[in-house]
């Protein structure tokens, strides 16, 4: 028996407004054979690219045993340099119900004990993944369930989550709206992440973490910024923004993993981020005086463009990131 809750839920995807682009698309249509694909390219039934355990996320968030991650396929925002472009552009992943998705996870946390349930771009697919973490409440799976998102967020979907979700690891990507718009069509970006961000604080606060060691994420709101290439202005202004709206507690990720996964029309993010960039956007996040900064640091040893670098995911692989 699906909660009436989840049943109001579902119906949303009728006339989709699950993303703030509220593209209207009826991704049901008569039966999940025939439904239509919205801005995200995906229609009614979820569809999943990976299920398991992942090590490259923040260290109270990855601990020692990793992340329990659930890459969901298609996405919202869609930009144009996306690390996933397997599953957001290409959509790849197979589709699944609620309940197989539930007892898959079961089956990785039992297996793997990692330390939370991490969805990954899972906008699109909110009545989906509300619908199994009740599945996986119900089976008496405690761990947190943490929602990893682009910042692109409807407050609506949000609010109906509230009671569900005990981590949300959203990025902060533009600062610039004509930055948004030309990479990811995406104008209106800074004030509608900010307005989710400032809900997300609302429901959980800033993230804490358990006494163990090492410690580990238990609840609130961690902010990602990925820096790209050529664009440290848009970082500068970014993580100024953040700290006038949010104060100098915010936790902050600083990222250097851009890589070029696909060739672009810009010619700066056809190249990996200058330590020079870098060095420039951590010294601003440090004059800002932000309290609680997870940093990742360019690799000196970068591989050469034809080379995947480590944290680039392969989604054709059973194991996507070894």
């Amino acid at each position: 028996m699906i909660p009436a809750f989840l049943q109001d839920a579902y119906e949303l995807l009728r006339n989709c407004r699950l993303c703030p682009r509220v593209c209207g698309v009826d991704r049901i249509g008569g039966s999940e054979l025939d439904g239509r694909k919205g801005f995200c390219k995906q229609e009614g039934i979820i569809k999943v690219a990976y299920v398991g355990p992942h090590r490259g996320e923040e260290p109270p968030i990855a601990g020692t045993r990793g992340s329990g991650t659930v890459f969901l396929t298609g996405c919202s925002l869609r930009c144009c340099y996306c690390q996933n472009y397997q599953i957001s552009h290409e959509g790849l992943g197979k589709t699944i119900s609620a309940y197989e998705l539930a007892k898959k996870i079961e089956e990785m946390c039992n297996m793997q004990r990692v330390h939370n349930i991490n969805f990954v771009t899972p906008d699109h697919f909110y009545p989906h993944v509300l619908h199994t973490i009740c599945l996986l409440k119900s089976f008496g799976r405690g761990i947190p369930v943490v929602i990893n998102c682009s910042g692109y967020q409807s407050v609506e979907m949000l609010r109906m989550g509230e009671d569900l979700v005990d981590i949300y690891l959203p990025d902060f990507k533009y600062a610039d709206s004509e930055l948004a718009k030309k990479l990811s069509a995406c104008p209106s970006y800074p004030e509608v992440a900010l307005a989710a961000l400032d809900e997300m604080l609302r429901q959980k606060g800033y993230l804490s973490t358990s006494d163990t060691n090492p410690p580990l994420a238990k609840k609130g709101v961690l902010v990602r910024h990925l820096i790209l290439p050529g664009h440290t202005d848009n970082s500068y202004t970014a993580l100024t923004m953040l700290r006038v709206e949010f104060g100098p507690r915010l936790p902050l990720s600083l990222m250097s993993q851009y890589y070029p996964v696909r060739r672009q029309r810009e010619e700066s993010l056809n190249r990996t981020l200058a330590k020079e960039e870098f060095d420039r956007v951590l010294k601003h996040a440090v004059d800002l005086g932000f309290e609680n900064l997870f940093v990742q640091f360019p690799d000196q040893a970068k591989p050469g463009l034809h080379e995947r670098p480590k944290f680039v995911p392969d989604f054709t692989r059973e194991r996507p990131f070894d």
